[in-house]
């Protein structure tokens, strides 16, 4: 059976659903925030901020899942391989679980580090460890979904992903409310609300993914096949050390940021809500390259790839330039939505023309992402990252000093940039891995 052709229909499928559920993700937080604040103590809210963000840290190690899931299935499923297709959730389903108990395991340990790496009153840590032992028990359910949410991408069902993200936040919406403000339960009504919206979210992804059960007798024998088992580790491994560096890029900026005085710091996290938007828009795109192209290579044809290479680099670059555009003209509107004090407002808007081009520097960084993910080179990704963020800390060193926070916001487009460029540069011998 002849493989369906890659279409500009056939991406926006994939990737509008994408876009739209990653504008959705951080409602949860938001109405977590909101229905906590109406009991009218500060000390609930910082403690589901600081409960919030020590989780998405822990969770965040394991994101690499998501990723190397919708490479690796990509290509099984390109090549017609159903067993190998199914086996891929399997492995990933079964290192989620692994994950979970070893957090769980590790759930005193891993508290007691947080709070001496980010110390908090007595009262807040207090709740917060209340909030962090009810969700904790969720982690075999958020890291799988992880991979859950990789295997439906690879086999382009981005709205099930949808479906699975809206379902998630109207849930927790309704228990926030009954159990907060209906039954009163306060911090454990949070945590226990989000705690039931991640299981059932992750049943959900079970339900959407339960084809991949049908020869699950097959796939439990190639279950523990050594060399695919080889494959998931070292594209894992590969995957985590990239992300690794670029959380510890942008950590960095935010470090330097604060040294810049409160002000500065201020104006900068204002505009790095743009750079989120950014992503919500370019990341869409990636994943259906990582989808297409994970086909494209599973079926061993470079064409194809080259296709799903250019259809969604084209998009992405329409959406960047787009995105230019609005910064341009509803920037300053945006920010003084986000910040209240003028001096922030004035500084935010000194340095809104750095947001307006960003998006066309970073647009080939995000999908040349999802070409390498899809093909799993993700040595090469590796590689381009440590170069990357190598000339980053040395054009940090060289531009701030000289210009300033402008020097900041040059040095983080010098990073995108590169990674667009050094990915580039290693894409022939993407290609030629195929032939």
């Amino acid at each position: 059976m002849p493989a369906s052709p890659i279409t500009n229909c056939r991406v926006l499928s994939i990737a509008v659903p994408v876009v739209i559920s990653n504008v959705t993700v951080p409602l949860l937080g938001l109405v977590d925030t909101a229905v906590v604040g109406q009991i009218g103590q500060a000390a609930p809210i910082g403690a589901v901020g600081v409960g919030a963000v020590i989780l998405s840290s822990l969770y965040w190690i394991f994101g690499f899942l998501r990723m190397g899931t919708t490479g690796l299935v990509a290509q099984a499923h390109g090549r017609g391989d159903a067993v190998e297709t199914a086996a891929g959730l399997l492995r990933a389903l079964l290192l989620a679980l692994v994950a979970g108990g070893g957090l769980w395991i590790g759930q005193q340990a891993l508290f007691d580090l947080a709070f001496r790496l980010a110390p908090a009153s007595a009262e807040v840590e207090s709740l917060a460890r209340t909030y962090l032992s009810i969700r904790i028990w969720g982690a075999p359910a958020t890291i799988g979904l992880y991979g859950l949410i990789g295997w439906l991408i690879a086999l382009e069902r981005t709205r099930a992903v949808l479906m699975i993200q809206i379902v998630m936040n109207a849930l927790n919406v309704v228990l926030d409310l009954a159990f907060v403000l209906g039954l009163g339960w306060g911090i454990k009504g949070v945590a226990t609300a989000s705690l039931i919206s991640e299981i059932l979210g992750a049943g959900l992804g079970l339900w959407f993914a339960r084809a991949a059960f049908l020869p699950a007798a097959c796939a439990l024998g190639r279950l523990f096949d050594r060399a695919e088992l080889g494959r998931l580790v070292r594209v894992n491994t590969d995957i985590m050390i990239r992300s690794v560096l670029l959380q510890a890029s942008f950590t960095t900026f935010l470090f330097i940021s604060a040294g810049r005085g409160d002000v500065a710091l201020a104006a900068n996290q204002v505009l790095l809500q743009f750079l989120q938007i950014t992503s919500f828009a370019l990341d869409g795109f990636a994943f259906a390259a990582e989808s297409l192209v994970g086909q494209a290579v599973g079926a061993g044809s470079v064409a194809r790839l080259r296709r799903a290479g250019w259809l969604n680099g084209l998009w992405s670059f329409g959406f960047a330039v787009l995105l230019g555009v609005v910064f341009a003209l509803l920037g300053p509107q945006i920010i003084n939505l986000m910040a209240r004090a003028e001096e922030v407002r004035a500084l935010a808007k000194h340095y809104l023309p750095w947001m307006m081009v960003m998006p066309l520097a970073s647009f080939g960084s995000y999908i040349l992402d999802g070409i390498f993910i899809g093909a799993t080179q993700t040595r090469a990704m590796r590689n381009a990252m440590i170069v990357s963020v190598a000339v980053y800390v040395a054009a940090l060193f060289l531009m701030v000093p000289l210009w300033g926070n402008h020097g900041l916001w040059a040095a983080l487009m010098v990073l995108n940039l590169l990674r667009a460029l050094s990915l580039g540069a290693l894409y022939p011998r993407l290609e030629a891995r195929i032939v």
